[in-house]
Order: C-alpha cells, then sequence, then structure tokens
C-alpha cells in the first residue's frame, strides 16, 4: 500500500480491510424490497500503529507498506448482473489524532475457472437430442408427426470456439414449417432465503433457415455458431446467483400452434480440452479472449422467449 503526504502526519494506525461478497438485491411486484447476502472475505490488518501507543509522524513523501495476503481457494468468480453480484475489494484508512480519517477503496478482480479437463469425460463426447412432435389440425390443414435430431459435436464449450450443430428435421404433418432456429441463451438465476426469486434467459447467438414444406426434409451439416466471451457456467462458492447456457433448437410451425423447443445445456469452461500431446483443442479460426466481460451489455436486451 501507498500512502502519499504533502506535510507531516500524525497517524494512530493504518488499517487495511479485504471484503468479498455476493448480494441479491430487488423489488418484487408488491414493491416489496427483497434482499440477500453472503460473505466469502472478511479480513482486516494494521498496517501501522498499536492500540493504546502514541501516534506515529509521517513525514511528506510517499510511504510504501508492503503486506501479502493470500485469497482462500473456490472463491465463486466476480460477477455483475441486474439484481446482484459477486464482488471483491479492499478499503484503506489512515487515521489522524484529531479524528480526521482519510479513506480509499479499490475493486478487484476473481477468477474462478473451469478446467474442462477435469470435468466428466462425457463432455468431451456429442450431445444428441431427439423429439417427435405431432402437429395437431389447424386451419383445414392436416395433421402429422414432424421428427428432429439435434446433435452437438460436444457438451461443455470456452469462450471463442464453435458450437457444431447437426440436425435433421423431416416434416411429415400437412403443415409448412416456417423456420427453424438454434440459439445459444444464458439464465441467470437470483436467489433469497433459498428460492429462486428471478430468472432472466437472453439470447447470445443464433442461425436460423427457411421453412419446411410439408412431407420435405432439412438437414444441418456442423453449423457453426459462435461462443462470445462469457463467464463461466455457475459461480461456484455462490448460493444466491445460478448461471446456465443451453443451446435451444426451435420448430416455428405456420399455424396457431406453439414453438417446438428441444433444449440442449451446455457447460462453459475457462480452458478448453487438450488431446492426447497436451495441446489445446482448438478448431481452426478459434480465438480465445484474453479477458471474460464483467459487465454484459447485452443484459439490457430483450430477453428470451
Amino acid at each position: 500500500m501507498l500512502v502519499e503526504l504533502k506535510d507531516d502526519t500524525q497517524a494512530l494506525g493504518l488499517h487495511f480491510h479485504v471484503i468479498g461478497e455476493g448480494v441479491v438485491r430487488l423489488k418484487s411486484k408488491r414493491r416489496e424490497r427483497i434482499y440477500d447476502k453472503e460473505n466469502y472475505i472478511d479480513f482486516r490488518m494494521r498496517l501501522l500503529g498499536e492500540p493504546g501507543q502514541p501516534p506515529v509522524m509521517l513525514s511528506p513523501g510517499i510511504h510504501s507498506f508492503p503486506f501479502k495476503l493470500g485469497l482462500p481457494p473456490g472463491l465463486p468468480s466476480t460477477f455483475l448482473g441486474k439484481s446482484g453480484w459477486v464482488q471483491y475489494y479492499c478499503k484503506a484508512a489512515l487515521r489522524e489524532p484529531n479524528s480526521l480519517t482519510h479513506k480509499n477503496q479499490q475493486v478487484f478482480i476473481v477468477m474462478n475457472p473451469i478446467d474442462l479437463n477435469s470435468e466428466p469425460s462425457i463432455l468431451s463426447e456429442p450431445f444428441r437430442c431427439d423429439i417427435d412432435h405431432k402437429l395437431s389440425k389447424a386451419m383445414c390443414l392436416g395433421s402429422g408427426v414432424v421428427e428432429c435430431q439435434v446433435c452437438l459435436d460436444k457438451g461443455a464449450y470456452v469462450p471463442g470456439e464453435t458450437i457444431e450443430i447437426t440436425a435433421t428435421v423431416t416434416n411429415n404433418s400437412g403443415v409448412t414449417i416456417k423456420s427453424t432456429r438454434a440459439t445459444l441463451t444464458e439464465t441467470i438465476q437470483y436467489f433469497a432465503k433459498n428460492k429462486i426469486i428471478q430468472s432472466e434467459t437472453r439470447e447470445l447467438a443464433s442461425l436460423k433457415r427457411d421453412k419446411i414444406r410439408p412431407n420435405e426434409m432439412d438437414q444441418w451439416h456442423n453449423e457453426q455458431l459462435y461462443v462470445p466471451p462469457l463467464p463461466p457456467t455457475n459461480l461456484r462458492g455462490c448460493h444466491l446467483i445460478n448461471i446456465q447456457y443451453d443451446i435451444y433448437f426451435i420448430i416455428s410451425p405456420n399455424n396457431m400452434e406453439k414453438d417446438v423447443k428441444l433444449q440442449l445445456p451446455i457447460m462453459m469452461g475457462t480452458y478448453p480440452f487438450r488431446t492426447e500431446d497436451g495441446s489445446f483443442d482448438g478448431k481452426l479460426g478459434t480465438h480465445y479472449p484474453s479477458t471474460l466481460p464483467i459487465l454484459r451489455p447485452w443484459l439490457e436486451e430483450k430477453t428470451f422467449k
């Protein structure tokens, strides 16, 4: 810690405080205030002066007070959301005998990485989901079954990679399918008193294909969906905020029926899978971001429905 003084200054003490906390704060539909909090770090130390001792005279100039503090393992990553956050910051206070206290505060970022190589190996294998959905009669058109098979190249990714999507949609109904779409979404859940009090789902990236006429088929062959810079899945060590990522494959019939959605949960990590020789399993053109976002501008965008 550096303290810069212009004049001779008497100091009773120089205090240092490190704080790490998770907070959820919002208002309900009834305008009731909902609040919950948990602490991860609460550490204090005195860098100058002793209780009950006379003040120390500090001369003009820059004074350095070195210290070392190891962070405990398993801290949740820094996160800022609309209704909650995980933040870490340190406070410093220089107290003078005349009751004047000089204060400063500095935020620092903690990133708890998720190494996909330490997760269950099944996440490195292709991830498949099938559905047969019967479209009902509507607008004098015959009913029938729409068959859909969707496969991802694996079940876990890191920012900068691409998600390869292979799909087959067979329209055995008398209804034209208006479009098919694959969407990467982020869902944030906020908890208070061990209950989910708010959930937000937003679209991060998507691919779209045109209509499929009755008795026709459409195939996706390794269509690529880019993964933007994102914080990792979940906030390990935090019990107030949960982050989940999904691929939704959406079939939109050209009638009054609701969209048919296939949900494929995926994990978002920090370190990608490695090959047998220990190198990163990165595809051609993969660009791993050097930093992950703390503030995410898409929080203010329209929610996914």
